[in-house]
This record gives C-alpha cells, structure tokens and sequence, in this order.
C-alpha cells in the first residue's frame, strides 16, 4: 500500500475462502469496530473472521487489550460487536418492516434495538459482506485506473459486475474519482466540468486503496487526516442501485440541500432525500431542489469537501460514527473532493467545478414587493405609489399568476390587468422594475389556433412525451398542461420567441420561474403512468409522496436528453438557462431570474428563494442557514419571502423580519392571497418607520453589497457567510446559524423570538464596533446580551474593515449616483483595508470587457490611501465625501486631506469622522490624522 499508487496485495487463496488485504489505520479502526485502537499495518482479514493473521502465514491472537474487547468487540464474525453508531443499514426499505428473516435473506446481521436507540438499523452489514475486488491497476496522464470486480449477485437486480474506476489528480486541491460501467454506457449529468489536461504536481491529498473488499482512502498530506474512507461499508452498483459510504472527520457537515433543518447537519440516524418537489418547507422531506455537496471541518479545524454529480434520486444518510452513506438509483459515482483548507477555499473550489455565478444587476440588490392576489394592475400600481409616497426604498414590484388570463403562460388578463403596460412604463420612469411570474407548464385545451405557445411547441416538438410518444398531460394552475423538454435545444428558441412577444406587450425586467420541480396537480399525468422498472425501481429513496411520480411527471417519460427518471431534478437549471439566455436576447442586459427549483450551476443563471414558506418565527429563523446553504452551492442571490408567504403575520413578526431581510442578499416581501396584507404600508407609521429604517441602510450599503456579488462572480466567494467560514478555529461558532455575516466584515444578529427586546449574540475574539455609534465591544470570544428595540436590528463591523457605503435613496437607480461614506472599523494595530467595485450597473460582461473601476482603500499608520487598480467612466460620477473611522484612540489635532487641512470631529467613544472631503472616486486621495 502507497499514497498515489494501486495497492500491491493480492488476493489470497485459503481452502474455499477468499482473504483480502486491508489497510487498518486509525480512523478505519474507529469507524469499523468503535474502537480506539493505534495501529498503522496491512492486515489480513479472513471473511470467517475467526483470526487475524499478519501476512499469509503468521496467526496473531488476542490482538486487542482486554478493556477494548470488553468495550463491544467480540471479533469479526460476532454482530454485536460492531457498535450502532457503526452499523450501515442492509434493508433501507422504507415501506416494510425488517424482520430477521428478511434481514438474513440479504446475509445480513440483524439485532433489534430499543426504542430509545432510533435510527439505529436492525438489519446491517456483517464486515466480511461481499464487496468488489481491485485489479489491473494502471497509472494514467491524470493518475490512476483500474478494474473494479464482483463475484457474488446482490440482492438488488441488474448488478454491473464490472466497473471501471478512474482516480484523477485534476488540480493540487482537487481530486476526482468516477466509477462507471465498465462496459456499457450510462446517463451521466449533463452540465459543463473542467476537463483537466495534466496531473497535479504537489496535490494536497494522498489516495490509497483496499483491493479486497475494495476500498478508498484519501487523506490530507500535510495532516494525515482521513477525509474519505470507503472501506467502512461495501460498495453497490446495479442498474437501479448505487451505494457508497465513508467514514467522516468529525460530526460538523454542512450542505446537502435543499432541506429545512439547521446549518450544522446532524449525524444522528438522518436520512436526506435528494429528488425537486414541490412542498411547503418543512423538515425530514425532500424540497425544490438538489445539491449533493457538503462541507466537512476537520478535528484541527481545516475543512474539505465533497461533491457527488448525480441526478437521480438519492438517500444521504449520517450517523454517528461519524459516517455518511451515498445511496442513488442511476447514473454513476462521481466524486469531487475538495482540499481548501479553509471553507471559503472550499466553497471557491467547488465553484471552479460547478461554475461561477453570474453578476447581478444592481437593481436585483434593491427591496422588491410582490403578492399573489393584488387582482388588478391598478391595485399594483397603488401599491407602488403608495410605497413611493411614504418614501419606502423599493427598486422591483412583482405580480403573481393572477395576472394571466386563466393563467395562462405568455397573457395577461385584458380586463382586470389591462393598464399593466403602463404601469409597466411608470416603474420605468421613476428608476424601478417589473418582474413577471412564468410557469413552465403549457394549457393543452385551447382551441387550435388559438394559443400559438401550445401550437408552436406541438409543431416543433418541444414538450415532454410519454412512453407512447405523444405529449405527456398533467395538470397545473391553468388545467391540463404539457411540459416543455428544456433538455431539448429547440426549446430554448422556442422559449424566446414566447417571452419576447409577452415583453413586446409587457416589457418586463427580470423573470420568476416557478412550479419547475416541475410540479403537477396530479401523479405522472392525466392517464397515469406504466407500470415499469423507472415507475417502480427496486429502491425508491425516501422522497415525499412514497413515490418518484408523486406531484410532478412520469419518471419514465421521454426527454432529449435522458428518461425523466435521470433529469427530473435538473428541469429547474435548463429552465433556467433558457429564461436567462431568453432575457439577454431580448433586453441586452444583465438578466435577472429566480428560480423555485435549483441543482449545481444554476447561480450562472438565476438566483433563487426559500420557496413557500409560513408566516411564523420559526419560518424566519430556518430562513437564515436556507441563505447560507445558497450561497456555499453557489447560489449568492436567494433569499425568503419576507413576513412568510402562506398565512398572516402580525405587526411585530414582520418588523423583524423586514429588518432581517433587508440584510438578505436577495430581498423581497411576498404574500399569499387572501391573507392580511404584510407590504410595509398596511402596518403602523411606527411599524412603517422601523422597516424603512432597515431599508435605508441596506441601500447605504449597496457599494459593499455589489462588490461582495462582484467576489462572487469572479472569485466564487460567498456573499453570505456562517460565522465559522471566518473563524474556523473557533468550535463556538460551528453550529451558530442565529447570526451571519455579510462578507468578511458585517455582523448581523437579528432578534427571531416574539416579545424580545434583547439578543445573545456571539462575537468572536477581537474588536467588534456597534454599526450605528461606532463604540468598541472587545470579545474574546463570547455570547454579549445586546438591547434590541422593536425599531433596531443589531449590526456590527469587524475590526480591520474598509466598508464603502453611500448615502441611500428610494431606488438604487438614484442611490447610485449619491456620494460614498466611507466607514473605516480599525483593527488593534490600527489598521483596515477594503475594496469597492462599480460599473454601470447593468451591462454585460463589464468585468470581463474591463468597462468598471476597481479601488483599495487601507489604513496604516493613521492614514488612509485610496489605490485606483482600474478606473472607468462610471467612477467619475461619484465623490466620496464623509469618513468615520472608528477606534482611533488619540485625539487628532489635525487630519490632512492630499496634503491640505480638513476640519473633522471625534467623540468620546473614539470615532474620527471628517466631512465634505468632495475627492473624486477615480483618482487616488490620502487622508491622514495626528
């Protein structure tokens, strides 16, 4: 056994046994046996288990210390001594009951437990359960290959007995293992990877192999850590069943989307089920969208992660050893690791991979407003002027299904809509936007010749068929429908030519796609669907519903790419790409598109909301890790409906939570119909003032904000961020999902219980200053009670910031051409640094076609220097003309502004502010004070 290389054991012949080389380290020890064992040797393990022999000759007896085996382990061929947290299900059926006998049938163990041992399975793996052989191992230009072999039939159909295993060193922090078919082809998911072309030189990690039972470890060079450990469970590969499981650093896992639950994941016995669907978000089912990606931290506090490319529908199971199991019905095994160390290296790996997303344009970060159920456009268009009235920042107003005509895709209703248009060109007169609803389902009922969208996808083919070939029907808000084939390259023209004649109408901004899981009134269609092996798999993962068909479409109906059963959770990205490209077309700018459903790439096309949620606290709360999963898949534009969409809030629930979501990264209040009206001016002028208030700031804070969505753009930073992606050596922030920090300086800790007046908030160890009074709370590391009146949210800066912020208007169209503040947060050696990047705001590709302005500010030595990287035309519109700069510790008796004097202030609670500096953006000031 050698890092990078094949395993050199072979297999060994012993009367009518076969005994197989494993590589014993210490996490393969701990998670095998849960045991605390030391050892560091290739052992032979004989599948009776009745000895351990060293090698093929020499028998070694009472191995472990006496106190070990009285800790559970009564040797290999004893069950019980394999402890529960340690035991990997056998039977994952969820529709029967495990009985001994069905668990014996598959040559399992089986113990049952009590009931106050849940999740625990009776039915589990013996360790000598048969597993695939290593052979003709081989090196290859990115690293390494070989056969993988089955001897013994599973107890799921269709096994693939030989698999290719294919172990690339595509990049020094990234690893890559495929296992696939060895003979035959199979789906694999359609969405653009780098192709690496030459083998890593100094990779992060070493891989080493089990040949029998095969098995993989892939460890951390520079710590020994194990990040993956195959060896643990045997592996799966039939047809309609793969299954892989590994042993886990420690029990601090994020990701896995899209599910309600808290950021840190538990790893106790819980199950997450991966397949779109449509549902109110609530805990323990599977939600709109799919993203087999987790972030793990290491026991030193370094982080790694691990992407599965895969489609189908899926299991991910945690349990306490700690271990996870990968349990998919098709495709293939297509593992990406990811070195980091850090998990914002982690997260910008992953990104190379899956894509970067796309630029925003700035008025997608302004406050939008939308609710199903206004009934008019003349009640739309009173609502935006009774926002503008009352001075309440809003940059988008948004209508729901209700205004189409019967709902139907591409109308809108000549009645009780008729003036859209022209509030349409009023939103665009005073600098805001109009973002319509656009289902993917198609009314199929129309008379012929009468609805050219149903008529055009006919001729041109562009819908979903069944298995007879003939569109496939469902029903959704407008009836019976049929459902465009976005995997099919005439759909997205056809798609275009759509829109473009609703724009020519209605001349929209930015699109909201919904209902793309997709999602159905009924199970399969109108007809209902064969009875075949994709209706029907050997194992149906735990998705919603007890079945794949269950509100969406057939899974064995036709698709360009693929049967539905292997591209269903990708409806949502290929709408999404075709509604983007669609926008760009027609408006020749940045497009701007939200999406319910979501897979990996998608943030190069749309953003994305927490989809229909409930006017309740807790709502809120689940809220925040919902954005800051997002954003570690890549996804930065998301955000909740804020004030919950089904159900009516109360004054007080919506105050917070305008406050909290005036922080999100995308910000929008949404409503159901017939429910209390919740936009910010059905509430008290109190009410109205604490969210204007929260609103206000959002927009001041619109050049830091942009440039946070600029890093993610170009870098694949994250916009919203956990604490911990800060202070990964801090194991008190790795479960805090009550507070997040927008970028690397903005704290926010919102209050998220009714009738609180204060919060506990974690500050981690350093100087944190007060947003609003720039007063100093030193940490070192601890929770603080802050006040927290109904008309405040607490914010704070993080010391060492540079944070560009501009005096706030009703529209970021406005805002935008206001003066910058410039908000300085010194850090204990008294220095900062920042950034700022602005454009026009709309254009495409200005970063790429260097049509922006990039600057660094930094402090050192109490003087601020403005460096100039890239200058374009839109800086010379703006000034920057206020400075504070918070934890100056002297006096000043003067600041000088490039070499001349300034007048200024200072307080007692040590903030310098100067005023009226008028220096323009595009050249380079210095400002400096003694």
């Amino acid at each position: 056994m050698k890092s990078h290389h094949m395993a050199k054991g072979t297999a060994l012949q012993g009367g009518k046994h076969r005994h197989w080389y494993l590589w014993v380290s210490i996490p393969t020890v701990i998670l095998l046996l849960g045991l605390n064992a030391t050892w560091d040797r290739c052992w032979t393990i004989g599948p009776s288990a009745s000895r351990w022999t060293e090698g093929p000759e020499r028998e070694i007896r009472h191995v472990l210390p006496r106190n070990e085996q009285e800790d559970g382990w009564k040797g290999l061929d004893s069950c019980s001594g394999i402890l529960e947290g340690h035991r990997f299900d056998c039977y994952p059926e969820r529709d029967r009951v495990v009985t001994r006998e069905l668990c014996e049938q598959r040559a399992c163990c089986f113990i049952q437990v009590p009931p106050n041992l849940a999740g625990v399975p009776w039915c589990f793996y013996p360790p000598n359960f048969p597993s695939y052989t290593l052979r003709n191992q081989t090196p290859t230009e990115l690293g390494e290959a070989g056969e993988l072999l089955r001897w013994n039939k599973t107890y799921y159909p269709r096994d693939v007995f030989k698999l290719q295993l294919n172990v690339m060193f595509e990049a020094d922090n990234r690893l890559h293992i495929q296992i696939n078919d060895s003979l035959n082809p199979r789906y694999e998911v359609p969405i653009d990877v780098p192709k690496a072309t030459r083998k890593a030189k100094n990779p992060l990690y070493t891989v080493e192999y089990s040949e029998d039972p095969f098995g993989i470890i892939v460890k951390r060079t520079s710590t020994g850590t194990v990040l993956l450990n195959t060896t643990v469970a045997p592996l799966f590969f039939a047809d309609q069943f793969l299954q892989m499981s590994t042993s886990l650093p420690s029990v601090y896992i994020y990701g896995l989307g899209e599910h309600r639950a808290s950021f840190l994941q538990s790893v106790q016995w819980n199950t997450l089920t991966f397949w779109a669907r449509d549902s109110v978000p609530r805990e323990f089912v599977n939600l709109y969208g799919v993203h087999p990606f987790y972030l793990s931290l290491e026991p030193d506090g370094m982080s790694h992660g691990v992407f599965l490319l895969n489609s189908n529908a899926m299991d991910v199971v945690l349990q306490p050893a700690p271990a996870l199991t990968w349990r998919t019905i098709g495709g293939i095994l297509d593992f990406y690791v990811f070195m980091g160390p850090d998990p914002s290296s982690v997260i910008q790996q992953y990104l190379e991979v899956i894509g970067l997303p796309a630029m925003v344009p700035a008025w997608g970060l302004g406050f939008h407003l939308c609710r199903w159920g206004y009934g008019s456009s003349n009640a739309t268009w009173e609502m935006v002027k009774q926002m503008r009235k009352a001075g309440i920042p809003q940059d988008a107003q948004w209508n729901d299904i209700d205004y189409m005509m019967d709902y139907r895709d591409f109308t809108f209703d000549p009645q009780n809509f008729a003036t859209l248009p022209q509030m349409v060109a009023d939103l665009h007169s005073h600098g805001q936007q109009y973002v319509m609803i656009v289902d993917p389902a198609i009314s199929s009922v129309q008379p012929p010749g009468s609805y050219w969208p149903y008529d055009e996808g006919l001729k041109q083919g562009v819908f979903i068929n069944n298995v007879s070939g003939s569109p496939l029907i469902g029903k959704v808000w407008p009836g019976l429908t049929a459902f465009p084939d976005f995997t099919n390259p005439n759909t997205d023209q056809w798609w275009f030519q759509n829109l473009l004649q609703l724009h020519k109408a209605v001349p929209f901004d930015g699109l909201w796609i919904d209902m793309n899981e997709p999602s159905s009134f009924v199970d399969g269609s109108e007809t209902g669907c064969p009875s075949n092996e994709l209706e029907n798999p050997p194992f149906i993962p735990g998705v919603l519903g007890g079945t794949l068909r269950s509100q969406t479409i057939c899974a064995s109906a036709k698709q360009s790419a693929s049967t539905h059963y292997n591209v269903h959770s990708l409806y949502g990205l290929m709408e999404a790409k075709a509604s983007a490209s669609a926008l760009v077309k027609i408006r020749k700018k940045r497009p701007f598109v939200i999406s319910r459903s979501t897979f990996p790439s998608q943030g190069r096309y749309s953003g994305h909301w927490l989809g229909d949620n409930e006017s309740k606290w807790k709502d809120m709360y689940f809220s925040i890790a919902g954005i800051l999963n997002f954003n570690m898949f890549g996804i930065p534009l998301v955000g909740a409906d804020i004030c919950g969409f089904r159900g009516s809030t109360t004054e007080e629930l919506c105050i917070r939570w305008m406050q909290l979501g005036a922080f999100y990264p995308f910000s929008r209040n949404h409503n159901t119909e017939n429910e209390k009206a919740q936009d910010p001016i059905a509430f008290s002028e109190s009410a109205q003032e604490a969210m204007k208030r929260a609103l206000f700031i959002r927009y001041s804070l619109l050049p830091y904000l942009y440039t946070l969505f600029h890093h993610s753009h170009v870098f694949g930073e994250t916009v919203a961020r956990a604490i911990l992606f800060e202070f990964p050596e801090d194991r008190n922030t790795y479960s805090i999902d009550k507070q997040f920090l927008l970028g690397s300086y903005l704290l926010v800790s919102p209050v998220l219980e009714a009738g609180a007046v204060t919060v506990m908030a974690y500050f981690p160890r350093g100087v944190w200053y007060d947003f609003y009074t720039g007063s100093a709370l030193r940490s070192t590391g601890e929770y603080v009670k802050l006040s927290a009146p109904l008309d405040t949210i607490n914010l704070h800066l993080r010391e060492g910031a540079i944070v560009p912020t501009q005096e706030p208007a009703t529209t970021i169209w406005v805002s935008s051409g206001n003066p910058l503040h410039l908000l300085v947060a010194l850090s204990q050696n008294a220095s900062a640094k920042g950034c700022l990047f602005w454009d026009d705001g709309e254009s495409l590709d200005t970063y790429e076609r260097n049509a922006y302005t990039y600057i660094e500010f930094a402090v050192e030595k109490n003087q601020l220097i403005s460096k100039v990287v890239h200058v374009n035309i839109e800086a010379t519109y703006i000034k920057v003309n206020t400075l504070s700069v918070y934890g100056v510790t002297f006096r000043p008796s003067k600041v000088i502004v490039n070499q001349r004097p300034a007048s200024f202030s200072y307080s007692s609670n040590q903030v310098l502010t100067v005023v009226n500096l008028q220096v323009p953006l595009e050249k380079e000031f210095h400002i400096s004070w003694s």
